[in-house]
């Protein structure tokens, strides 16, 4: 629904849940600022797991630059606390497969090719079972994001989350509309996360500086084009502070 703001300036607010009987707050986003409300609201962080922003992890092992991406996990930690204060789920998604990689694929698939991880450890055999199996240290997210009890884990075996996983159903059972998005990498996991959320109905907001990019920088600037005006609505971690610290504490 198109809304004009609280002020009657001529913006349009998007309302992904016009029915709602609770308080809400208007997200500034590009194009338009988008209503958020805390029941129909959940916020995605992205693989935050070694593999992708600690040294030694896969991302760096396999010659990414995973110094920018240090920045990003304060700013997550933010945004998650201001989440869980207001009563917004928290969903950790963590990408990666069994031990023994069967959940890779063999080389009939597409994955099996294409995964970074295991073209580095098939190159470097001293490497193999080390990236991102689960129980591994690569697989575990980073130390400084902390999941509570309140918070859901997803296990993803692909770059998109929606793909074999539990994850619609998980946001669907808790009326879930809208999806914050941060994480790892915005031009790999988290915009066909969001991609396909978007095919599944899910109104996706990016915050641009609490996420990071594999990649010459070019590539975030093209999947931040891509969001804005085909997929979903692009924001910072700022606003969605200011915007969500207004919502009432979820106790209260």
């Amino acid at each position: 629904m198109h809304l004009l703001n609280p002020a009657g300036v001529n913006e349009i607010i998007i309302d992904p849940a016009p029915s709602r009987s609770g308080p809400s707050a208007v997200l500034p986003a590009r194009p338009e600022a988008i209503r958020l409300d805390a029941a129909t609201t959940a916020v995605i962080v992205v693989d935050m797991q070694n593999a992708y922003a600690s040294e030694g992890g896969y991302v760096d092992e396999a010659g990414f630059d995973i110094g920018p991406a240090a920045g990003v996990i304060p700013k997550i930690a933010e945004v998650v606390d201001i989440a869980r204060a207001a009563g917004m789920p928290v969903v950790f998604l963590q990408n990666g497969w069994d031990p023994d990689y069967v959940e890779a694929g063999t080389p009939l698939s597409p994955n099996w090719h294409k995964s970074n991880a295991l073209k580095t450890m098939r190159a470097r055999p001293e490497l193999a079972g080390k990236f991102l199996a689960r129980g591994g240290w690569d697989y575990e997210l980073v130390d400084g994001l902390h999941v509570q009890e309140s918070d859901l884990r997803v296990h993803k075996p692909r770059y998109s989350a929606f793909f074999n996983s539990q994850l619609d159903s998980v946001l669907r059972a808790r009326g879930i509309r809208t999806l914050i998005f941060t994480g790892i990498a915005t031009n790999v996991c988290v915009e066909s996360t969001l991609r396909d959320g978007f095919h599944l109905e899910y109104f996706g907001v990016m915050l641009e500086d609490a996420v990071h990019h594999l990649g010459p920088d070019f590539i975030r600037e093209a999947s931040l084009y891509n969001v804005e005006k085909f997929f979903g609505w692009v924001s910072s971690v700022v606003d969605f502070t200011n915007a969500v610290g207004q919502l009432p504490p979820k106790d209260s």
